[in-house]
């Protein structure tokens, strides 16, 4: 199975955590997972192995520090399972939900979960538009995490409605983030959200890469999130 570069756990080890050798192999059988299934169907863009533990695994890692007392979290357009997967690797008390709309990837990611195997991870093949009005899931998680779902105004309104009062979102931005936030500002009052802090994602890495934390505090409105497609028709 694949083996990381140097620089992973050099960096790992900036951030403050350690990977073990069994959770290193747990991480190259689903990186072996991932890229042999890409070549059937799209999942990532990266093919080349070292890539992907660096721009796949360590950026998925970099929430750890993020993750405080969270027994639960949802990752909303899981996709390939990015990243939740490897969070759910080396936390294998987190409960673990994956939320896909797109049936191969969820079969994907039920195949990951099989074969590792991951117990604490569950696959809901299902539009966030509609998860969010289902009592299974809507104010249920402690943690929500999103990454490459749409600018914040719109992602806001996919993962808010996931959140337990006092819960997170975690969303995975890059260099336009500050300008995002700018213009998300209604929504975040709008869907009950509150405090909100912007951390570094990793030493050295590309530029302006930032993890943006929104606390909810409130409840958010019933009406949210609207039927699909209209939160990126219309984002709030």
């Amino acid at each position: 199975m694949f083996q990381p570069p140097t620089q992973f756990s050099e960096t790992c080890g900036l951030l403050g955590f350690e990977v073990s050798p069994q959770e290193i192999e747990r991480l190259g059988r689903y990186l072996h997972l991932l890229l042999e299934t890409n070549k059937q169907f799209n999942l990532t863009a990266i093919r080349d192995p070292d890539q992907a533990w660096m721009r796949h695994i360590l950026d998925s890692l970099s929430l750890l520090p993020h993750l405080g007392a969270a027994q639960t979290l949802i990752d909303i357009g899981s996709g390939g399972g990015l990243p939740g997967i490897p969070i759910a690797i080396v936390q294998p008390h987190l409960r673990v939900t994956l939320l896909e709309a797109t049936g191969k990837k969820a079969n994907f990611l039920r195949t990951v979960a099989a074969e590792l195997p991951l117990q604490n991870v569950a696959v809901v093949s299902d539009r966030a538009e509609t998860a969010g009005h289902d009592r299974a899931h809507r104010d249920r998680y402690d943690l929500v995490t999103a990454r490459a779902v749409g600018p914040l105004n719109v992602m806001l309104e996919y993962t808010l409605p996931f959140a337990v009062i006092g819960g997170r979102v975690l969303a995975m931005k890059g260099r336009r983030a500050e300008q995002e936030l700018r213009d998300a500002g209604d929504a975040i009052l709008l869907l009950g959200g509150g405090e909100i802090n912007v951390y570094e994602a990793l030493p050295d890495a590309e530029p302006d890469a930032v993890i943006v934390e929104i606390t909810k505090e409130r409840p958010t409105p019933r009406k949210y999130p609207r039927s699909a497609g209209t939160p990126k028709q219309d984002p709030l």
